[in-house]
């Protein structure tokens, strides 16, 4: 006769458990916003880690912080639960009006510039759904889409992966970004002229973003196939922080348009296309090659791109209020 086990296998109410308690760090902040009693809330978390033969959580004096293996269970539980609650959705919204939860990944300057049209459009298209937005570069955005953190993104030149399919919405020359009085500019003299010659970078100190950063990769390859070292000056992770450095006088920078655009202050900047050669990048609308889309991410998508072509457009022409602030930068 078999011996009773008392893990009976996974189940969702266990990962959702052990989700809550892994984001918060702690069982009892989970046994609240759960509502469910600590003892069975432990029990629950204990009978997972009996079925997976694997400690998940390191119980500490202050809380609880999860163990490698947790870490990566964790990424799993994640995206399960969201494939399920898509599941749903996509069931309910079959009946009717979409509705449900989409989580969309922007760049920090495409954010800064699509968020609050987003959110109104959703507000005024999609009443009964649910959306949420997060902020990464675009490494950190398709891996979050590939691990079911995030249904739709907004990424620079990502590289071909079967886990993602994505769609190229808009191509952007790259610029040299400078303060408008050349007086305040730290390094080379500014040249009279609307270009700037990819070869003649180098002269002029540049604050960049990481290395991980769709510009910072794409700007170092060039330079390193032209033969031109760069003065890299500063590196810093937000490009509104860059943008603010520049303003000061601190350096230049290597951005696109739309980004000065999104700032908010293109007066205070000259902005001038690198040639010889030209350096272009594509951004793509992002999604899980292998989660079917749900009429709710469909009608997401269609607002993202629209969104995207009015307040950024191609990179010679905007449309309407947005050509005005692109034309003004030149």
């Amino acid at each position: 006769m078999r011996a009773r086990n008392d893990a009976q296998g996974l189940n969702l109410r266990q990962l959702e458990t052990f989700v809550k308690v892994a984001e918060l760090g702690s069982f009892s902040k989970a046994a609240l916003i759960l509502s469910l009693a600590q003892p069975a809330l432990s029990r629950q978390v204990r009978l997972l880690e009996t079925e997976l033969r694997q400690n998940l959580l390191l119980r500490t004096g202050r809380g609880v912080v999860l163990t490698e293996p947790g870490k990566r269970f964790y990424e799993h539980s994640v995206a399960i639960l969201q494939m399920v609650a898509h599941a749903r959705e996509d069931l309910v919204a079959a009946r009717g009006e979409p509705t449900g939860h989409v989580v969309i990944g922007l760049p920090p300057s495409m954010g800064r510039m699509l968020t609050v049209p987003l959110v109104a459009g959703f507000r005024r298209e999609l009443p009964k759904a649910r959306l949420a937005i997060v902020e990464g570069f675009s490494t950190h955005i398709t891996e979050w889409i590939a691990t079911g953190r995030v249904d739709i993104g907004l990424v620079h030149n990502p590289e071909a992966q079967a886990a993602i399919e994505t769609t190229p919405i808009l191509e952007e020359s790259l610029c040299l970004v400078s303060p408008t009085s050349a007086k305040r500019a730290r390094g080379a003299k500014l040249q009279q002229g609307d270009t700037v010659r990819l070869a003649d970078l180098a002269r002029f100190p540049l604050a960049v973003p990481e290395r991980s950063h769709a510009i910072r990769r794409l700007l170092e390859t060039q330079a390193a196939l032209a033969g031109i070292k760069l003065q890299i000056a500063l590196e810093v992770s937000s490009v509104q922080s860059i943008l603010d450095l520049v303003r000061a006088g601190v350096g230049h920078a290597v951005l696109w348009r739309t980004a000065v655009i999104a700032f908010g202050n293109p007066a205070a900047f000259k902005v001038r296309p690198l040639v010889d050669p030209v350096l272009t990048s594509t951004l793509c609308l992002a999604i899980s090659a292998h989660k079917p889309a749900t009429p709710l991410m469909t009608q997401a998508l269609g607002m993202l791109r629209e969104l995207v072509t009015a307040h950024a457009g191609p990179s010679t022409r905007l449309p309407g209020k947005a050509a005005a602030s692109y034309n003004n930068l030149r």
